[in-house]
């Protein structure tokens, strides 16, 4: 918390001070250092799904559509996709599994458990 990044946040390694063993990431334009004993801290990040892009924006979005993937294909879903990039959007997959997703207007329900303990 001392360094202001959370869990979900992306950032780029800039730069590797060996001398003073320190890894310095760039996360939303800031510069963060980290000590090599936090390196664990830091974890790769080579794809987001869209359920946790959900508030960012990305310069490049690669959306896969297939229809062995048919649960996620949701038009809401797609929608939050595309609207994540602030250049370019690629879809990747077939015609057939874009149609699904377009036409599918349903939003799946989460199952929480949460009415019934408000009810108790």
């Amino acid at each position: 918390y001392e360094k202001e990044v959370f869990n979900g946040d992306i950032g780029r390694i800039s730069g590797i001070d060996v001398d003073n063993n320190l890894i310095e990431v760039i996360i939303d334009g800031r510069y963060i250092d980290y000590d090599f004993t936090e390196a664990e801290e830091l974890t790769l990040a080579y794809c987001i799904s869209t359920h946790r892009s959900q508030g960012g924006e990305y310069p490049f979005v690669v959306i896969p559509l297939l229809t062995q993937h048919y649960m996620m294909l949701q038009r809401n879903l797609i929608y939050t996709a595309i609207t994540r990039a602030r250049q370019t959007v690629v879809l990747v997959g077939t015609h057939k599994a874009l149609h699904i997703a377009v036409s599918n207007n349903r939003v799946s329900e989460r199952y929480s458990g949460l009415l019934g303990r408000l009810k108790e």
